[in-house]
Formats: structure tokens, C-alpha cells, sequence
């Protein structure tokens, strides 16, 4: 993999594809940001897998499913822990931040008329509840990191979930969970972290 050429294709936002490309930067990997416009996407579409972005190259062949590719990723640039039971506490927090995602999901499917009576649903009952899930497991484990005393995967996809797709809907994230406002800063502040947001704003 170290030499493998990668080529993430995806819209030009945060979306499904941003765990993708959080877990390559964050591990240092080279990888072609192909930032697709709307209007190029039809000509684009027979090469992807299932008719759907994101979807990956490497070294000339296709895969398609973000948190598959992610889990991937994260394997072979070992941010997905040490042990199956560690394993086990990113799944956990991937597939609840799956269903944090559906709730903003209902947004975009509601009835116009009531999109923003959904949207403040979202953010005053959705959001709290999945930062709360977030905080509490933070401090079951040590306070700073999902899994052990390291980053993972798990930590990457919350981060996703505060500064990207999702809290461009839920807004800023109040200073009573602390623990979760300071993993955020931690993973933000990475050095390679922060060039990627700065150029990507």
C-alpha cells in the first residue's frame, strides 16, 4: 500500500468522502483528491462501481462504499486499534455516527413546508443526543480518545461529524461536552490535519 497510487473520486464537499480522505491525511498517504463538479458527474458515472460516489482507485482499479473504504484505510495505516475488542469500539461509533447522519438526512427528504421545523428538531433534540453518546464514551474510556490512548478511526469520523457534513447542519458545538470539543481541537490542531481544512475551507 505504501506505493500503491490512490485516487478518491468524489463531489468538491465533505459528504461520505471526507472520512476517506481524513484517514489518508491524517496518515501521511499521498492520494489524488479528484473533486468531481455536478456537471461532469453523468460521464463519470459508468466508471464507479455501483452507480454511486464516493468511489476509490488503487493502483487502476475501482471500490466503491465509503466506511468500507475507511475501514480499509484505517487497517493498513493501523488507526483501526490492536485488538478485535478495539475494533469493536470504532464500529460502535461509526455505525452510530451512520445514524447521526440519517437524521440529516431527513432534512433533505422532508416536506418543504416543514424542512425547517426538521432542521430545528435536528438541532435541538438529534444533535445533543449523539454528542452526548459521543462525550459519554469518551469518558468511559479515558477522556481524550475513543480506543485506548492513541487515534482511531473513531476519532477521525467524530471529528467529521463536528466540522464537517454534518455540523455544517447542526451548528457549533456547545462547551458542555468538553471532552468531545477537546478531541476536536486535538485532531484539528495535527499538523497535517490542519493544512488539508486551511486549503479545503
Amino acid at each position: 500500500m505504501a506505493s500503491s497510487k490512490i485516487i478518491v473520486n468524489y463531489f468538491d464537499l465533505t459528504g461520505r468522502a471526507e472520512i476517506i480522505r481524513l484517514v489518508l491525511v491524517y496518515a501521511g498517504k499521498e492520494f489524488e483528491d479528484n473533486r468531481i463538479s455536478r456537471d461532469k458527474w453523468p460521464e463519470i458515472k459508468p466508471k464507479s462501481p455501483f452507480g454511486q460516489l464516493p468511489f476509490v482507485e488503487i493502483d487502476g482499479k475501482v471500490y466503491g462504499q465509503s466506511l468500507a473504504l475507511a475501514n480499509f484505510f484505517a487497517r493498513e495505516f493501523n488507526l483501526y486499534g490492536r485488538s478485535n475488542l478495539d475494533s469493536l469500539k470504532i464500529d460502535q461509533v461509526a455505525q452510530l455516527n451512520e445514524d447521526f447522519f440519517q437524521e440529516v438526512v431527513k432534512v433533505f427528504t422532508a416536506d418543504p413546508e416543514k424542512k425547517a421545523e426538521v432542521e430545528k428538531k435536528l438541532q435541538e433534540e438529534a444533535a445533543p443526543k449523539f454528542w452526548g453518546f459521543y462525550e459519554r464514551l469518551l469518558k468511559e474510556n479515558n477522556g481524550r480518545y475513543f480506543v485506548d490512548d492513541e487515534v482511531t478511526l473513531a476519532d477521525l469520523i467524530v471529528y467529521d461529524a463536528i466540522t464537517g457534513f454534518i455540523g455544517s447542519f447542526t451548528g457549533p458545538l456547545p462547551d458542555r461536552y468538553p471532552l468531545l470539543k477537546a478531541l476536536v481541537e486535538k485532531i484539528g490542531s495535527n499538523q497535517r490535519i490542519a493544512a488539508y481544512k486551511a486549503k479545503h475551507q
